[in-house]
């Protein structure tokens, strides 16, 4: 076999320019010296194509959770009026007076009509003391205070040097938790040289919580501290429908089932007219807020479904089978008879329609008409009805319910499903790029070890081949030939 001179290495060098197509520079072998790295980038074409793949994906899994969030929306608002107690909302009229203030409880109390006159109101026991000049310096003396509870109890509370003002008194009162009375020093006002008074009383009023208020028993005093007036307890009178009734406290809770009236001045002889009614205008406001939130859902499956020449479908919903399903549900919804005691009733009877965008309209003052006409049948229509023979029946609300929890409910709901079928699709193809990444990686390391033993060779030849050529200078061709 002959030895290769340089023109041989150089057509070597040139053989694996022409097998790799690749233009070279100048070292050892003729090869780039990020010949491995552009074959490795070569490798990673497909790595690209994944991760696009992968973000379109996840574009879809993002549109998907968009609408996810729009029906928890609107089941939202369903599970704040299921029922016809949490949808219904009671109205308080009692004109323009403002001598008392009536709420009513819409799960406790019924409409109504009643008459209500305040001839007294309710007052808790309290006293008053005479006049200090200095409520933090004049010294009234030590020694102790009782006091008898309504409950007939006796509390005595020691005041000693460091508190023998109005302010160290009205202290060591205030600290004293079980004594249930609440001290206060004022000012009276009046400009005197003794303006400074103490003031005690209990927290609640009645007359069960009457209370004998402290004999003070103060000695060695720059004056003499005395309970000065004294206010007895007693009950609140009113008048309903013409019955009088005491009650304990200014707050009447229990006159009126779920009703709370807080009397505020007493006007003996003048009546009050409280109504309570169906409030129709808040119900109506319930179901217009239904109705924005089905549109939301049903405006986002338009957008996704309106396509044209540009829309690029590997990115969104438009077409999906789930978006078909979902509004198949919702306009089911719209359309199922509901029987009410009054027949069967549609929700598009009280105002909902479709328009011919694919969205609903409500007709929020056709349906307060129907309300306020047949408050009962209309509610039946939203809520459904129950019986013991029968149980419960489904009314509008239920159905959307329903639809709800059939697009959430984990795992099988549908969007539910839809989402986590796209989170697998993306978990595969983050698989195949970890793969992919390793075989790459492993196939560098061996390109690497390669092109270093190619380099090592011909460097080698390149060697050989000069000092060949330096030995065959001078010798003749006869010697060459040798």
């Amino acid at each position: 076999m002959g030895i290769q001179d340089e023109s041989s290495t150089d057509q070597i060098a040139l053989s694996w320019r022409k097998l790799l197509g690749i233009a070279f520079g100048s070292i050892n072998s003729g090869l780039p010296k990020d010949i491995v790295q552009q074959i490795v980038e070569a490798e990673k074409i497909p790595l690209q194509q994944m991760e696009v793949r992968k973000e379109k994906i996840e574009d879809k899994k993002a549109l998907v959770g968009q609408l996810m969030t729009l029906v928890e929306n609107l089941r939202g608002e369903v599970l704040k009026n299921k029922g016809q107690r949490s949808l219904r909302e009671l109205a308080v009229n009692t004109g323009e007076q403002k001598d008392i203030t009536v709420t009513a409880d819409k799960n406790l109390a019924e409409p109504g009509k009643y008459q209500l006159e305040v001839v007294q109101l309710a007052q808790k026991s309290s006293a008053i003391s005479n006049g200090v000049e200095d409520k933090d310096k004049t010294y009234v003396g030590v020694g102790y205070l009782r006091a008898v509870l309504p409950n007939g109890e006796e509390k005595e509370i020691y005041i000693d040097e460091a508190n023998a003002t109005l302010s160290g008194i009205a202290k060591l009162i205030n600290q004293d938790t079980e004594l249930g009375i609440r001290a206060n020093v004022v000012n009276d006002g009046k400009d005197g040289d003794e303006p400074w008074r103490l003031i005690m009383s209990l927290s609640e009023t009645g007359d069960e919580n009457k209370a004998e208020f402290p004999y003070l028993y103060l000695v060695d005093g720059e004056v003499d501290l005395v309970i000065e007036q004294e206010r007895k307890a007693k009950d609140a009178i009113v008048k309903l429908d013409g019955f009088e009734i005491e009650v304990p406290s200014n707050r009447v809770t229990d006159l009126i089932p779920g009703v709370t009236i807080d009397l505020k001045k007493a006007k003996p002889g003048e009546e009050i007219n409280i109504e309570i009614t169906e409030d129709i205008q808040k119900v109506g406001g319930k179901v217009s807020g239904l109705i924005e939130n089905i549109n939301n859902i049903l405006k986002f499956i338009k957008e996704q479904n309106t396509l044209s020449e540009k829309s690029d479908t590997t990115r969104t919903l438009g077409g999906d089978l789930t978006l078909t399903q979902i509004e198949s549900r919702i306009r089911s919804a719209i359309f199922t008879p509901i029987m009410t005691d009054k027949g069967p009733m549609r929700i598009g009877d009280l105002g909902v329609t479709f328009q011919r965008s694919g969205l609903l309209a409500f007709d929020q003052s056709k349906f307060e008409s129907a309300l306020s006409k047949d408050y009962k049948a209309v509610s039946q229509a939203l809520t459904g009805t129950y019986s013991k023979e029968k149980g419960k029946t489904n009314g509008f609300v239920d159905l959307l319910d329903e639809t709800a929890k059939t697009l959430l409910t984990h795992p099988n709901g549908i969007l539910t499903t839809r989402k986590g079928g796209l989170q697998t699709q993306i978990n595969q193809i983050d698989r195949q790029i970890a793969n992919r990444q390793r075989t790459i990686g492993q196939k560098e390391e061996i390109l690497k070890a390669k092109f270093a033993r190619l380099e090592e060779t011909m460097s080698k030849i390149r060697g050989q081949g000069a000092g060949l050529a330096g030995l065959s200078q001078g010798m003749n061709p006869i010697q060459q030939l040798g």
